[in-house]
């Protein structure tokens, strides 16, 4: 088969790294403190991340979704105010959120190419791949993709149609992504039936009035049909209950339906392009393991927003060793981010733990380990703003209580903080 060929395409392959444990969260103290963690959420560039997991995951993974960058040449912020204008965008407050600029292709592929090899050495033998992209790049990532898996394994080239504004007035409005599904052998995963959706109406109606609809052939009308290769999802625009301000979000029922079709419960689903982590909570909302991973700390702060919200069990939060979370400062007496001071912190009756601040608006996630006792961090509480509008909660319950505790806070702006409290000192 013809391949792809650049001046810098070298031979995929791992590259030196380890993951740190930053901390284990049990979400809303779900299994604190025992429950073991078989949920990863991690830090770091998913080329180190993907080559550090291979001794525990190496064809182990049974579902990755992989939505990177497109090539479009692009900043996306991130939005982080509440309850804004969705009409005055210019009036948003944004913070950085991802950078998709390249200085030609062959840089774009020069990345791409060894993180899809090693997808393919993670991926389980049942395993699917499915690659999101658009029209920029995604031609490139069809001949890669034939390169490594081999172009009999292309099961599907999923169209994902959407409405919405446009600028363009010189050629058709561009209003579809591209999802390259990919399996590692013939013996893969499809959960047909998991993915049926009722006929049209109008379908159903034909059949009820006409013996040779179908040409005679009469299909199980309650059971439903396979979905066609073409999708329509409203865009997280038109989804206001879903959006997390973070840019190029997707909605949960594309994955849903992702998830259902190729992966079983208990499975393990790896997505190394997390962004807003939808991927990783449509895994736990359906009973799967998951793996998110991203290079940039505000799509990791704002997937463990949404993942502490869900029973979806404990997980094990992770940074490559080159990784790095932007802090705050410290002093003894008072913990400074910008533009906040907090005094020292309540405790009620009945193990509540109570966070006074005069800009809790400005205050993005909080959480408390009731026993600390140096490392990990064990996150047995957890609070966080919410992201259409409203605060944050100012009081946690703590299902116990040491000698020590620790507190994180995070920003809005992304400074992460953390301070100790010992309970037997009087409180202000």
């Amino acid at each position: 088969m013809p391949q792809l060929i650049w001046p810098s395409k070298t031979p995929p392959s791992p590259i030196p790294a380890c993951l740190h444990t930053d901390s284990i969260i049990y979400p809303e103290g779900q299994g604190y403190p025992h429950a073991e963690p078989e949920n990863h959420l991690i830090l770091g560039d998913n080329l180190a991340v993907m080559s550090a997991l291979l001794e525990e995951y190496e064809e182990s993974i049974h579902l990755i979704y992989a939505d990177p960058p497109f090539f479009t040449n692009r900043r996306y912020p991130a939005r982080v105010g509440r309850d804004e204008d969705s009409r005055r965008p210019e009036e948003w407050e944004l913070v950085e959120g991802y950078t998709d600029s390249w200085p030609n292709i062959e840089a774009y592929i020069d990345m791409l190419y060894p993180r899809l090899a090693l997808m393919y050495r993670l991926l389980a033998p049942t395993g699917t791949l499915y690659v999101h992209l658009d029209w920029h790049a995604n031609a490139y990532a069809r001949l890669l993709l034939d390169e490594i898996f081999g172009p009999d394994r292309l099961l599907n080239e999923i169209v994902w149609v959407y409405h919405g504004p446009s600028p363009i007035r010189s050629a058709f409005n561009r209003k579809h992504d591209t999802i390259l599904a990919y399996t590692k052998t013939k013996d893969y995963t499809f959960n047909v039936n998991e993915v049926r959706q009722s006929y049209n109406p109008s379908t159903v109606k034909t059949f009820a009035s006409s013996p040779k609809a179908g040409f005679g052939k009469v299909p199980d009308l309650k059971r439903g049909k396979v979905p066609e290769d073409w999708w329509y999802f409203p865009v997280i625009a038109r989804l206001h209950s879903e959006r997390t301000g973070y840019p190029t979000q997707k909605p949960e029922a594309l994955l849903e339906r992702i998830i259902l079709a190729s992966s079983d419960p208990g499975d393990v689903v790896a997505d190394f392009f997390c962004g807003s982590g939808t991927t990783a909570v449509a895994a736990a909302r359906l009973g799967r393991r998951y793996i998110a991973n991203d290079v940039k700390w505000r799509a990791v702060h704002t997937t463990r927003s949404r993942l502490v919200t869900i029973p979806g069990g404990p997980l094990i939060f992770q940074r490559e060793h080159r990784a790095e979370i932007p802090a705050g400062e410290e002093t003894p007496q008072e913990v400074l981010i910008p533009g906040i001071s907090f005094p020292n912190f309540v405790l009620g009756e009945s193990q509540t733990l109570r966070l006074h601040s005069e800009k809790i608006e400005e205050i993005d996630y909080w959480e408390v380990d009731p026993a600390w006792d140096g490392h990990p961090f064990r996150s047995a509480a957890q609070a966080a703003r919410p992201f259409l509008k409203g605060s944050i909660t100012p009081e946690l319950h703590l299902p116990t209580m040491g000698n020590t505790l620790g507190v994180r806070i995070v920003h809005n702006r992304g400074e992460q903080i953390q301070v100790l409290i010992h309970p037997a000192e009087p409180s202000s």
